[in-house]
């Protein structure tokens, strides 16, 4: 739920709209077993990704149980948002993904959301990065979007959208999906 939107939302602005954003669906491995145990076959290793060739980069959640932070914490993944960010690229994020980009240190004093339920605890492990944390649904801090939640996704995947092109075509793409 946290992944598919980018690709539904991306695939409709470039099938039926006109578009050419590319997505590339990286990992460490060219198969990554993700939540629930759904198989996602990645047509890029994180060693491959040159920064130069992207605009933004999305960072769906996942559950502790499906070792989601194990490589989410991996010092190569946060090495390749301290790069995004430091070529002022879109970090787009949705509930926990926010929190590897809190853990490079590029949120430090910047404001941003994570995972809002559960009393709150992985808001409070973003505020452990030095994060200011804003429990509303989707927080915009220059470049990074950060969300609260896995029903923010297609909204995250549309502001994505927006900024890679215009508010106009987000919303054309918008009300033509449904939303």
């Amino acid at each position: 739920m946290e992944f598919s939107p980018f690709i539904d939302v991306i695939g409709w602005a470039n099938t039926d709209y006109g578009h050419n954003i590319k997505i590339d669906i990286c990992g460490f491995t060219k198969k990554v077993n993700s939540s629930f145990n759904v198989t996602i076959l990645t047509n890029l290793l994180i060693d491959e990704v040159n920064i130069e060739n992207y605009d933004a980069l999305a960072i769906p959640g996942g559950f502790e149980e499906y070792d989601f932070y194990k490589e989410a914490f991996d010092e190569k993944f946060l090495n390749l948002i301290r790069e995004f960010d430091k070529n002022n690229k879109i970090i787009a994020s949705v509930c926990v993904g926010s929190l590897p980009i809190g853990k490079s240190g590029v949120l430090k004093n910047r404001k941003a959301t994570s995972y809002h339920l559960n009393n709150g605890q992985r808001q409070k492990q973003l505020a452990d990065f030095g994060v200011n944390v804003i429990n509303e649904s989707i927080v915009v801090d220059k470049n990074i979007i950060s969300s609260y939640c896995p029903e923010t996704a297609p909204h995250v995947a549309f502001k994505l959208l927006e900024i890679l092109t215009s508010t106009q075509e987000m919303q054309k793409i918008k009300s033509a999906m449904g939303f």
